[in-house]
Formats: C-alpha cells, structure tokens, sequence
C-alpha cells in the first residue's frame, strides 16, 4: 500500500473531501470523522465529510459520534475535486450519488478492509486483514503525524467495537486490543460507547423483533446442512414501528444465536421497496462469496447484498399480516444455492 503517496497527496491539498458508504455503519462514519477532526486539527487545509444519499441524515445510535459539526450535505461537495479519501466503501457505486465526484476526482484514496474491493482509487489503501477500516484510518492519522486526542479516539473505537462485534468476532486479533489499549488511553469512556452501539432501542423496536423472530425460518439442510435461519423485515412493519431502516440492523445480532444454524439472513425492505440483505455465519461458510455473487459485498462472516421485491406487492387489508414471504422466499433460494457451495 503507498502510505507515502497518500500523505503527500493529503499533505499538499487545499481541500479535502472525505466521503464514507451509504447508510453508514460506525466503521465507516468512525473512520471518517477520525481523519476529519485529525486534519482540522491540523489547520493547513478545509475539510469536508459526507455521505451520498439524500435525505441526509446520521443513524441516530451514531450521534453520539464526535465531529458530527463537520459533515455537510453532499450537494456541497465539487463535482471535480482535487482530493477525496473514501472510507468502508467496497466499490465506487457504494458512494451513493458521491460516486460521480469521486470518479471525476485528481486523486482518489480509497481506505478499506473488504476483500471485495475492487481497487477503485488512484491510490487504495485496502487491507482485509485488518478488522476494521478504522485501523487504516488511525495509521493515515499516525503517518501525517497528527496525535491521537480523546474525541477522534471515541470515533476509532466505535468502529473497532462495532466491526468486532464489542471484540468477539474471529477478527479480534492481538493487534486489534492492542489499538483498543490506545485508544483508551486517550480517556475515552468505552462503557458510554457501547451503550450507544448496542444497549440503546425506542420501545416500538421491540414489538418489531417480536415479529421478526415470530416469524424467523429455520431450514436446517440449508448452507451444507450447516443450517440457515432467515426473516423477513417489512416497510409496513417500520412504518407500525415509527423506525428508519438504519434502526433495524441489530435483529440479526438476536437472530444469529440460533445453535442449529451456521448462517443468518435477515431480509429488510427499504422504502422503495427493495430487499436489504445481512448475512452472517459463525465459523465455516464464507457469506462474502455468496452476498458479492448476488451483486453485494463484505467479509467472510459479515456481508449483504440488495434484491428487488418486498412486500410491496401485497394489497392494503393483507399487509398488516404480510410478512413478504412471497418475494422473499425467491432472495432465499438464490442465497442457498450459492451457500451451498460457499
């Protein structure tokens, strides 16, 4: 990975337009808001974060994220910038209506950990090893010799724990706690973030993972007869709940305990009435193959893809009972016959 080139290009820049992934995760808004506050802090050039989806809006469990105050709509960003770093984004169309700045940009520095990375910066500072796109941003910071304070070490650690699962994922290496040791020695309060992450729900979001897991499937020949266990997350059941899409991405936390199944799969529809699929597996069937074969993306135990359907089809006195199974059930086969050979 050129580190050199990258902090030259940072280095000599006027303007630096950050941009994470859609529907940002605390990796990708963590390490974004890391690099922003560093080179703010620095003061020898303007910094802007963003992300590309419209309406613009930061999930509400990462508001608690420090530098919140330098984001901006991404109508602000050029359509030609100079520089842009993007952070967690596996692929330009991942950017969101930022992928066509981001194509037309000087220079491109992709920071990621994705195997599924397709390489599209001038510079791409990707590394799957890692557990978290968190880890690079702290060595960009690190290499443009900006010190680590408390607020952007709160942003690093959010998306350390998150990318971890609060440091229980296979991903949790030496290296990980070693960071994590550093970054609470900044004094920064890991009780108060993983409140944020995980122990954090409106009361309407637990009537909504009533119904997902009443309605959960268990096929245990699925996945090489490892099991897979799969629900469906309707628009009608957010709309009863009063909850975005982004509030909804823990069910599948609650879904993959299930013992007799490998692989989890939550199927949720977003408000034009695609399915956004999470997949994830314990020890054995890489879930990233399956969800890029699908035309998504991610790790080997962590990854999702997008289908079309929902439950948009159903008519007004069957969808306070529809659970979309009839578009669903077509996601699911897809995603078994690929997890079969996974």
């Amino acid at each position: 990975m050129d580190w050199a080139r990258a902090v030259k290009i940072i280095d000599s820049a006027a303007d630096v337009w950050l941009a994470c992934h859609i529907r940002p995760d605390a990796d990708a808004l963590g390490s974004m808001l890391a690099v922003a506050q560093a080179l703010h802090a620095r003061g020898d050039c303007r910094v802007v974060a963003s992300f590309g989806e419209e309406p613009f809006d930061v999930p509400a469990i990462l508001r608690f994220l420090p530098g919140l105050d330098l984001l901006a709509e991404p109508s602000a960003v050029p359509a030609q910038p100079a520089v842009m770093v993007s952070f967690d984004a596996s692929s330009i169309d991942r950017l969101g209506i930022l992928a066509g700045p981001a194509a037309a940009a000087s220079e491109l520095i992709v920071l990621d950990h994705h195997a599924s990375n397709t390489g599209f910066g001038t510079v791409n500072l990707v590394d799957p090893a890692v557990a978290a796109t968190v880890v690079l941003s702290c060595e960009l910071i690190d290499r443009l010799g900006i010190p680590l304070n408390a607020a952007i070490a709160t942003d690093l650690y959010a998306g350390l724990a998150a990318d971890t699962g609060s440091f229980k994922f296979s991903s949790t290496t030496p290296q990980v706690h070693e960071l994590a040791a550093r970054l609470l020695r900044t004094g920064i309060d890991p009780g108060g973030i993983s409140r944020n992450l995980y122990d954090r729900a409106p009361f309407s979001y637990m009537g909504l993972l009533a119904a997902a897991l009443e309605r959960a499937k268990l096929e245990p020949s699925a996945a090489r007869g490892l099991g897979l266990v799969w629900t469906t997350i309707t628009k009608a059941d957010r709309e009863r709940a009063g909850l975005p899409l982004d509030a909804i991405d823990s069910v599948i936390d609650e879904l993959r305990r299930t013992d007799e199944a490998e692989v989890a799969a939550v199927l949720k529809e977003d408000d034009e009435g695609t399915w956004q699929v999470s997949v994830r597996s314990k020890e054995i069937i890489d879930v990233g193959a399956a969800s890029t074969a699908l035309g998504g993306g991610g790790h080997a135990r962590a990854a999702g893809f997008s289908a079309p359907g929902g439950a948009g089809g159903v008519t007004a006195d069957q969808e306070s009972g529809s659970d979309g199974s009839d578009t669903a059930s077509g996601v699911i086969r897809a995603l078994k016959r690929l997890l079969d050979t996974s």
